[in-house]
């Protein structure tokens, strides 16, 4: 059993992972800014708790005693440049202070290449109101990979599709580089699948210190 505090635990990935992590017999700190809004998260073997994921005082505070962290958040009233990269220093430094040793985080299929040196967001076509958000989350990357860091960092990466909310949880997917991976298109990888990559990496860690691709 480990102890998981999960950054973001109230959106759809954040509740498919405290779910996963749950029925696996972990336990689970869900950290969500507003609380009072996510009062359905508490329960048996999940303690809600709030902080603020740019803050590294928040996250340090959050994640003392924890084994591992996930990070899947989202703002959509700060510029993502920004915010992503607030929050991976802050995540950084706030885990490396409160001793907790692995960090996964969800990244964006938009940042995941299609050829060597070409992420998707740079190919001809894609659409211009998406950039910037993709751009935030490569930045964050960055971060990540320029850190000089004990944290054992992982981006866990879906397709650069929408996610399936409804789709019922099957336990299989693909994993891949830092390349979108071929084959499947128009299938959409699920929001319970993507928990599962997340919680089967906990139990069994296989990459570190890099961005992989999950697919179904």
């Amino acid at each position: 059993m480990s102890e998981i505090v999960v950054f973001g635990a109230g959106g759809r990935a954040g509740r498919r992972v405290i779910a996963e992590a749950v029925g696996r017999g972990h336990r689970v700190t869900a950290v969500v800014r507003e609380p009072a809004r996510h009062s359905g998260l508490a329960g048996d073997r999940v303690t809600l708790v709030r902080g603020d994921v740019t803050r590294a005082d928040d996250v340090a505070e959050a994640a003392a005693g924890h084994d591992v962290a996930i990070g899947s958040v989202y703002r959509a009233d700060v510029p993502s440049a920004e915010f992503y990269v607030a929050a991976a220093h802050a995540l950084l430094e706030g885990l490396e202070r409160a001793g907790v040793g692995r960090l996964l985080t969800v990244g964006v299929g938009t940042t995941l290449e299609t050829a060597p040196g070409v992420p998707v967001h740079d190919t001809p076509g894609f659409p211009a109101e998406f950039r910037a958000f993709s751009l935030g989350h490569a930045a964050g990357l960055e971060v990540f990979r320029a850190a000089e860091t004990p944290v054992d960092w992982l981006v866990v990466t879906p397709p650069p599709t929408l996610l399936d909310d409804e789709a019922p949880r099957t336990g299989g997917y693909r994993v891949g580089g830092n390349q979108v991976l071929p084959g499947d298109e128009g299938v959409l990888l699920s929001y319970a699948d993507l928990a599962v990559a997340l919680v089967d990496e906990i139990e069994n860690p296989r990459h570190h210190r890099t961005q992989i691709a999950v697919a179904p």
